[in-house]
């Protein structure tokens, strides 16, 4: 039984990573066919080799270098203060039954705002530099973790804590043997949401108005209508987040597992 759980695993695996590779070649196929027989405008959509040659330089020239650094300069600080904000705060909510009925609807109602909509608002506020698109990206990671924390500590069996308390757990004690494992899968998951609103959020705060940054340089090149380098920064900008995905979500699986 557990060899024929294993090999369906595998199975799925197996099905899952050719489903992935058709479609990413489905969708490079249909490029390559767009530009080469003129069915899109090759200054909306440039060929895949113009672009790769573009992609290349950038890496070998180091162009990047600069702007990537202010984007991850951004997105580091901005989860760094939504990470401690929410889980700081969704602990304080979390621990109270009355603090849940009253909060957690207003933060899953703030949540639902487009948060782009405050950019404009964020740039009058705090210029074209990097805070305005710190305080974007805090806007945007903040709500995904202290929900996840509030809805991870909530959901706890109230029985966990009973038995802890009989047995003289501490309030420290408590914390690492109940709250802590019984709530980090589903913070972790809040965490990884919260990264990656916070980066897409900030990318788009620097396409809109910006000094420096992957954001600022997809415009700058649209603006020059230098298209196969604009395309170039978007693979840039997504190659990043996706292996930052990975990252997070090994992180998340290991937490989850453990």
């Amino acid at each position: 039984m557990q060899l024929d759980s294993t090999i369906l695993r595998s199975g799925n695996s197996v099905t899952s990573r050719l489903v992935q590779f058709t479609f990413v070649f489905g969708v490079w196929l249909f490029w390559y066919a767009s530009a080469r027989f003129g069915w899109i405008s090759p200054l909306a959509l440039p060929a895949p080799d113009a672009v790769w040659r573009e992609f290349i330089e950038l890496l070998s020239t180091g162009a990047f270098a600069k702007d990537l650094f202010v984007t991850m300069l951004e997105v580091a600080i901005a989860f760094a203060i939504s990470t401690c904000a929410g889980l700081g705060l969704g602990y304080l909510i979390a621990t109270s039954n009355w603090r849940v009925r009253v909060f957690e609807p207003l933060l899953s109602s703030l949540n639902s705002i487009p948060a782009v909509m405050f950019v404009p608002l964020f740039i009058l506020l705090f210029g074209l530099g990097i805070t305005s698109k710190i305080v974007m990206g805090v806007a945007t990671g903040f709500f995904p973790i202290i929900l996840s924390t509030i809805a991870g500590i909530s959901n706890i069996d109230p029985t966990y804590f009973k038995v802890a308390r009989s047995m003289g757990a501490t309030r420290k004690q408590i914390f690492r043997c109940v709250i802590l494992p019984g709530a980090l899968p589903v913070i972790l998951t809040g965490l990884r949401m919260g990264f990656i609103v916070a980066f897409l959020s900030i990318l788009g705060a620097e396409a809109i108005g910006s000094y420096a940054g992957l954001g600022h340089r997809i415009v700058e090149s649209v603006e020059m209508l230098a298209m196969p380098r604009m395309y170039a920064f978007i693979a840039f900008a997504v190659l990043i987040a996706a292996a930052l995905n990975v990252l997070l979500q090994f992180a998340e699986r290991k937490g989850q597992w453990e």
